[in-house]
């Protein structure tokens, strides 16, 4: 798929920007780009070697807008699960609009897209510099979120009626899905209305992003908890410290942590299989460590060993995404049960932290990222840029396009240099059972 941006149109204002805060060298054109292959990494493409519709526009403010900021509003809506960062987004968004732009109209739209339903309730808050002065410090996010898709002609008669210019949408896969969806119907309509996305997913697997908002917070506060179950392991005769983290279908907190922490014994992840029984299985190997060292350490995302509980059918949530078993209580009643059948003492101690690590606020790092991308959505908008994301790509903010990140997920290469290193650090076999 082509990384082509869409735009309303000519841009025909002169950026506010030019005289307040940079000067023209600063600005950015179409034509710079950075180059979309994985394979070429760090490489910007340049107007003489010829600009491919695979290279990412580059994000940054334009010398010319499309809106005139006088007359411009625009909304943020944030949805899906917390994750640290939420409010930093936007408290960025919103002090870049009204400082830099001059736009004095920004609505903060109640739980997630129920917030574009009116008959659900939920009155827009209107956001000012002074509301929002002190929300980075805080986590989750004082708009609130919710889960599941709306029904999109009511969502765009809503946009209609608060005279919304620019919507930023912040959120993961189902979100995104959904911004392409409002922007599909404000285009059929003939409406000149932006919509940009702001990637948030805690387990950081959205694709064509060098990480997500949030993670490095998170993978942080699992650092804790691992150090935690470590001392609990330690502290008594077979002692095991189960942790269970964030990963529905990519390991990539699990691993961080992991790496980070350097407690862990056995790292088990969505993207490597793992089998509990046999001579190799994980159940006799964890025996085995236990007869050598007296303690182990497992860090499970939630998203491993989903196989292996066959019968848990749980459906799907209200964004449509199958609902996991525990693996977590899983491991923990199988690993309890195998050593008392044979009579060994064991002490394990199961830890699952994951609305605790969502929760915190952002990071010092994180709060530095969260502001740059949130600059860069406002100058996206601002230039009619639509039906796209901001994102970093080999160390360069960039615009792409919503259909490109929602065909697939990043995640862990079980051959790659990132599981190579967890299984060095663990020193848990390459393949479990």
């Amino acid at each position: 798929m082509e990384a082509i941006i869409e735009s309303l149109g000519e841009c025909q204002f002169l950026s506010p920007l030019r005289h307040r805060h940079i000067g023209w060298e600063k600005f950015r054109t179409d034509e710079h780009r950075v180059v979309h292959d994985d394979s070429i990494k760090g490489v910007r493409a340049t107007i003489e070697r010829g600009l491919s519709p695979l290279d990412f526009e580059t994000a940054g403010p334009r010398e010319k807008i499309y809106f005139d900021p006088a007359k411009t509003s625009a909304a943020i809506v944030t949805c899906g699960g917390l994750c640290p960062g939420l409010n930093d987004i936007i408290r960025g968004i919103v002090m870049e609009l009204y400082h830099r732009y001059g736009v004095a109209r920004i609505f903060g739209l109640r739980y997630g897209y129920e917030g574009l339903v009116p008959r659900l309730g939920h009155v827009p808050l209107e956001l000012r510099p002074e509301s929002v002065s002190t929300i980075h410090t805080f986590g989750g996010t004082i708009l609130g979120s919710s889960r599941g898709p709306q029904e999109v002609g009511e969502m765009v008669d809503h946009l209609e009626e608060l005279d919304v210019n620019v919507l930023f949408v912040v959120g993961g896969d189902g979100t995104l899905q959904g911004g392409a969806r409002i922007n599909a119907e404000i285009r059929r309509r003939g409406l000149k209305k932006s919509v940009i996305g702001i990637p948030k997913t805690i387990d950081n697997d959205i694709m064509y992003l060098d990480k997500s908002f949030g993670f490095d917070t998170a993978f942080a506060e699992a650092v804790k908890v691992v150090a935690c179950a470590h001392v609990e392991a330690v502290g008594a005769m077979n002692g095991i410290g189960l942790v269970k983290l964030m990963g529905r279908h990519s390991g990539f907190i699990a691993c961080y942590a992991a790496l980070a922490s350097q407690h862990v014994n056995y790292c088990l992840i969505p993207e490597v299989a793992f089998r509990l029984d046999g001579p190799s299985g994980l159940l006799e190997t964890l025996r085995y460590r236990l007869a050598q060292r007296r303690h182990a350490v497992i860090v499970v995302a939630e998203g491993a060993g989903q196989d292996l509980m066959d019968g848990d059918l749980l459906g799907t949530d209200a964004s449509g995404n199958r609902r996991l078993g525990n693996i977590g209580e899983f491991l923990k009643d199988k690993v309890t049960e195998f050593f008392k059948n044979r009579r060994i003492e064991l002490n394990l101690k199961y830890i699952d932290p994951s609305y605790t690590i969502r929760s915190v606020p952002a990071s010092a790092q994180d709060n530095v990222y969260c502001l740059r991308l949130a600059q860069n959505a406002v100058h996206a908008g601002m230039a009619g840029k639509t039906n796209m994301l901001i994102g970093q790509w080999h160390g360069t903010f960039v615009h792409i396009p919503f259909g490109l990140v929602t065909k697939g997920r990043r995640r862990v290469e079980p051959t790659g240099e990132l599981w190579q290193a967890v299984l060095e650090c663990t020193g848990q076999p390459v393949r479990i059972g």
